[in-house]
């Protein structure tokens, strides 16, 4: 077996941060860069909100500088997927598609999977920038005096869809019932805002688009309507739109720690408040593998900085460091 004295498992902002910081302590990192390369950020156009790059950059740039400058530093960053950990045993063990490692500290950065409504059109628009997301602090400002909607009913689907109202000239709420599940109080605010519309009984059966032509002269496929029909009579319609937010919730990518490190009700890892340490001494999580509130790139890339300190720190105290 191949040793290491870190392992990150997962990229995105937190994994190639933390590759980062641990290749500048010495460390030379592993890094296994999973069935997603780069994270969430890679199916993100454009990120406008991650400091330094004032006329934004697209997320699929930004992962590849953030790559590149962890390799610079000497983390070896593999295109191989942990299929296995065993983190009851020292040197913990992995097991990739590929071959089989130790490492003395883990730390992981798997994030978290934004659920799709499982029509196969929203998430192939969310690729593509064709006016579907599932992050309005991302993306919101796009839709600046535009009609959107929001699917969802629970304090995400509400936030998300106040949150839009900045930018938004009318934002449709739809949901499956004719009541939400969000706080009352939530509920109160949202349905009081005038630029937040009920759309009752209804689920989305469709996402429609047009093709239309860039000023360089591209092609780009972009949303135009939601097919609906009603939950309860089952008739069909159409909601003419120009963007769509999902808000269904997100599914933390921890079914590999199953057993192994305490999750909360949704499955998010737990770790100790104000630092990236697990209840195992050695493995450490951060970005959206344990955040379930802010996630973003930026806070995911703090968290990644501080799972790199607080393994060299362990490290160290362990004599393992050197």
């Amino acid at each position: 077996m191949s040793h290491h004295k870190v392992v990150v498992i997962g990229t995105g902002p937190a994994g190639y941060t933390a590759a980062l910081y641990a290749s500048r302590a010495n460390l030379a990192p592993l890094v296994f860069e999973g069935v997603q390369p780069g994270g969430q950020l890679t199916i993100t156009t454009e990120v406008e909100n991650f400091p330094g790059f004032r006329h934004g950059i697209a997320g699929p740039a930004l992962m590849d500088e953030m790559r590149e400058q962890a390799r610079r530093f000497g983390a070896t960053v593999k295109a191989e997927t942990v299929l296995k950990v065993d983190l009851q045993n020292r040197p913990f063990q992995l097991t990739t598609d590929q071959s089989d490692y130790t490492a003395d500290a883990v730390i992981i950065a798997t994030g978290a999977s934004a659920k799709w409504l499982g029509i196969g059109k929203d998430e192939q628009l969310s690729r593509s920038g064709g006016g579907v997301s599932a992050c309005a602090t991302c993306d919101g400002f796009f839709f600046r005096g535009k009609e959107i909607a929001v699917v969802g009913g629970g304090d995400t689907a509400i936030e998300e869809a106040t949150f839009l109202t900045k930018f938004a000239t009318k934002v449709h709420l739809i949901h499956r019932r004719d009541r939400l599940r969000a706080s009352k109080a939530m509920q109160d605010r949202a349905l009081e805002n005038g630029k937040i519309h009920p759309v009752w009984n209804k689920i989305v059966l469709d996402v429609l688009t047009t093709t239309l032509e860039t000023p360089m002269g591209e092609k780009v496929e972009k949303i135009r309507a939601l097919q609906l029909q009603d939950t309860l009579d089952g008739s069909q319609s159409e909601l003419p739109v120009e963007g769509l937010f999902v808000a269904i919730g997100h599914q933390p990518n921890t079914s590999l720690f199953a057993g192994q490190l305490p999750m909360d009700e949704t499955g998010y890892l737990q770790v100790e408040k104000g630092s990236s340490r697990t209840t195992i001494e050695g493995v450490f999580a951060c970005g959206d593998v344990q955040d379930h509130v802010y996630r973003q790139a930026i806070t995911a890339a703090g968290s990644g900085c501080m799972a790199a300190i607080d393994a060299e720190r362990w490290l160290a105290e362990k004599g393992l460091a050197e």
